[in-house]
Parts: C-alpha cells; structure tokens; sequence
C-alpha cells in the first residue's frame, strides 16, 4: 500500500508522516517511510538545490523538472522496491505537492504538472492521499528558517491551499481531508482513523 501527506507549508506532514509510520508498523506491516523531494541521495542533492533561498530566481519551469526529476529517481529507487516487496510506502509529499506548487502556484498548469509527473513515476498513484489541510497563514506561523518556498508572498501560500483541497473534492475515493487544527496528538487520531477505516474497506 501506497500512503501520502499533502498540505501546504507547517501543517505538520513530517511529524505526521513519522506517527503514521510508527502507527503501521506496530500494527505489523513492514513500513517504508520516506519524502519529497528525497529519499535517495541523489534526490536529497536536488532537494538542497531546488529548495535554496540562493538561488532564488530559479526559472519557474526549471523548478518544475527539477522536482520531477528527484521523483523518478525516488520512485526508481526507493518507492517501486518497496512495493514490489509488499511493504507499506508511506510519503511526506508526492505528485500532488507539484500539482499545487508548480501547476497552480507557478501557474504553469495542473494538466502539464501532472503528465510530467506521471511520465517520471511510470504512472505510479498512491493508494491513499491524505490532505492535512490548515490556513496557510497559521501554517507559515508555524515554520522557522524558510527554504526558497516558504519565502514565497502569503499569496502564493494561499493558491497552494486551495489547490490541495480542490484536488481532494475531485477524488473522493483516493482523498481523505484531515483537518491540521489542533495538538500533534489529536491530527495523528484523525488521521489514524481515516487510515484505518480505508485499510479495513480495501481488498486484501
């Protein structure tokens, strides 16, 4: 099974990524936990690269291929495997996250984005996305040091919210909204919840 947390910036995804994770493997499944952009060396350079407030006229379609590109390698290296082995992939960001960002913040087109991704995963779709949705203005509250994407105007923070949601609304059966508002504890029950009740409705 293929999980991933969407969001937009400090809604929590890699904590939350990190409690699922615990959360799977305690129920005894052997759990991959991972991220975007990285999980593979060469995808975690990209990352350094692609998210540096040094380089912070970086073309918005070379953003763009750079994030694809550290997604095939992830989903080559790290992803594929894991599922062929029948472990539990469970992702902090994935096509998603690119739609949002690039295809609706950049403006460069929901459709381009994800044929672009597609392309580079081999069409690989996660099984479940979980959109841990939170005001975009309390999330950037909530983060620290900004890489080149969260010092983005709130503007832009904003458009990225609302693509995420939109996203869910047009896929009820792969989408489930977790509301980010409350203590860490609480958003992992909900989210715990939400994972086990889609585990309990799939096929075996």
């Amino acid at each position: 099974m293929f999980i991933v947390l969407e969001g937009p910036d400090g809604s929590g995804k890699s904590t939350q990524t990190r409690l699922l994770a615990e959360h799977l493997s305690s129920r005894g499944r052997a759990v991959v936990q991972t991220r975007e952009p990285g999980g593979t060396p060469a995808a975690e350079a990209i990352r350094a690269l692609v998210l540096n407030p040094e380089f912070a006229g970086l073309d918005d379609r070379t953003e763009a291929l750079l994030f694809a590109a550290a997604r095939a390698e992830h989903v080559a290296q790290v992803i594929s495997p894991a599922l062929q082995r029948g472990d539990t992939v469970v992702c902090d960001r994935y096509i998603d996250s690119s739609i949002a960002y690039q295809g609706v913040g950049r403006a460069l087109g929901i459709d381009r984005i994800r044929e672009l991704s597609m392309w580079a995963t081999g069409d690989l779709v996660p099984d479940l996305t979980l959109v841990l949705d939170l005001d975009a203005a309390q999330g950037m509250s909530r983060v620290g040091v900004r890489d080149r994407l969260e010092l983005e105007p709130q503007a832009y923070h904003d458009s990225v919210r609302r693509a995420f949601v939109e996203l869910a609304i047009h896929d009820p059966e792969r989408y489930r909204v977790i509301s980010g508002v409350g203590t860490i504890q609480e958003v992992a029950t909900r989210i715990r919840l939400a994972v086990d009740e889609f585990i309990a409705g799939s096929p075996a």
